[in-house]
């Protein structure tokens, strides 16, 4: 999920953009941590860290071993992947943030103040605190039942098209870690990163790509990034993309 963006440049085709760079854009941090939020980085944290180790056997990671898993690319403040594990104990979820606010934000809603070391954390849900490219290519072949991209940065000026993470580029590395069947939920109210995902999801043959919901669906959990988008008068889409 991103922060509030605006202003496009003139788009290039999808044929023509750069493949993805392989180094991270973007914030690491907003405005200075408080001690809370430290602590919760330094304590609570590491206790609900996913481990690179464990990429060959996600599942593994988790106790007891899920139904199904789903991963999260870029969970903002955390509220949808909250409402996903509430709504789906039986589905564990691997949620990617690299902005530190943010994964206070998530952690702050899971333990009290004084409960960092020892308050009960949620069975289903693991942090990725570094690039989500970086665990994909990690992650074995088919073993995701969904994966979010929600409201992420649109990059929406035409040289920074390749850092955008719908890319044609990036459809194969994505298409491996879904298994046939799984779901790929994008939504997002940039105009310019809409035409974009329209446009990339045309000329691909690995899911297929109905039109989007101009209505947030049911069992779509609510973010502030949307709220936000609706107050400004920004219409969100909302694709559900199917693994062939």
């Amino acid at each position: 999920m991103g922060k509030d963006r605006s202003g496009a440049g003139a788009e290039v085709g999808v044929r023509a953009v750069k493949p993805p760079p392989d180094r991270l854009y973007g914030r690491g941090r907003g405005h200075a941590l408080r001690p809370r939020q430290h602590l919760l980085l330094d304590v609570t944290l590491p206790r609900l860290e996913f481990p690179a180790t464990a990429s060959a056997d996600p599942a593994a990671a988790f106790a007891p071993r899920p139904r199904a898993l789903a991963l999260e690319v870029g969970f903002g403040g955390g509220e949808h992947a909250l409402a996903q594990i509430a709504a789906d104990p039986d589905t564990a979820l691997i949620a990617c943030e690299v902005f530190e606010n943010g994964i206070c934000s998530l952690l702050s809603r899971l333990v009290p103040e004084g409960g960092e070391a020892s308050a009960p954390l949620p069975a289903n849900l693991r942090l990725w605190t570094d690039d989500a490219r970086t665990l994909l290519r990690l992650l074995p072949d088919a073993c995701l039942d969904r994966l979010f991209l929600l409201f992420p940065d649109p990059w929406p000026k035409t040289r920074h098209a390749k850092r955008r993470f719908v890319h044609p580029a990036a459809l194969p590395d994505l298409a491996r870690v879904l298994r046939p069947g799984a779901a790929w939920r994008v939504a997002s109210d940039d105009p310019t990163y809409q035409d974009w995902v329209t446009e990339v999801m045309a000329a691909q043959t690995l899911f297929c790509a109905p039109p989007p919901a101009r209505v947030r669906p049911a069992g779509w959990p609510p973010t502030r990034y949307e709220a936000k988008a609706l107050r400004a008068g920004r219409t969100p889409r909302y694709w559900q993309f199917i693994r062939r």
